[in-house]
């Protein structure tokens, strides 16, 4: 049970950190967005899903550089589909949820990378602790509204993600895969 615990840590530790990437020129539709976070226990792959996020995003495909993405991610907002592997990853061990309630995303760049594809530069911030990352968004039309979609892949122990006996990455691998879907309409 604790192995399955970890690894619901590890996807929501993978989860805020994903939700650094995305960007439009208005609020995000929450209700139409998704942040998960998917980390393998004894290489078996673990999805949770972030129920609550923000975001303030600015976006135009002719100017990226004028661009910018702000994320805040309510890690006790963590859902691994159990309630008491829940309450394991909000806990000391894992995102530490009283003391660190939020995970944050702040961009620096958006630099273009192809077509409808671009690189988001920031700050991905999770239990105190800050890291540089750049994720690989592509954006794609959608009416009046635009979706940004991208991955990426982080270490958990470079954020205290897993601490004490979950430290060890031989049951629950370091590496988190965050994925987001996040939807904001046009203006």
């Amino acid at each position: 049970m604790k192995v399955s615990f970890y690894r619901y840590m590890l996807a929501a530790f993978a989860a805020a950190s994903l939700s650094a990437a995305g960007s439009a020129l208005a609020q995000v539709d929450v209700t139409k967005s998704t942040i998960t976070a998917t980390s393998k226990q004894m290489n078996v792959p673990v999805e949770g899903k972030f129920n609550k996020f923000s975001a303030d995003v600015k976006f135009d495909a002719a100017k990226p550089a004028d661009g910018s993405a702000q994320f805040s991610v309510e890690v006790g907002s963590y859902d691994l589909g159990d309630e008491s592997y829940n309450d394991q990853v909000r806990g000391k061990d894992w995102f530490d949820a009283k003391t660190f309630p939020q995970a944050t995303f702040v961009s620096s760049a958006i630099a273009p990378a192809g077509s409808n594809q671009f690189k988001v530069t920031g700050k991905l911030t999770i239990k105190g602790k800050s890291q540089t990352v750049v994720v690989p968004v592509s954006v794609t039309q959608q009416g009046a509204s635009q979706a940004f979609d991208g991955s990426l892949t982080i270490k958990r122990s470079q954020f205290d993600i897993g601490t004490g006996e979950w430290k060890d990455t031989s049951v629950v691998a370091d590496d988190v895969i965050i994925k987001f879907h996040i939807v904001a309409a046009r203006k």
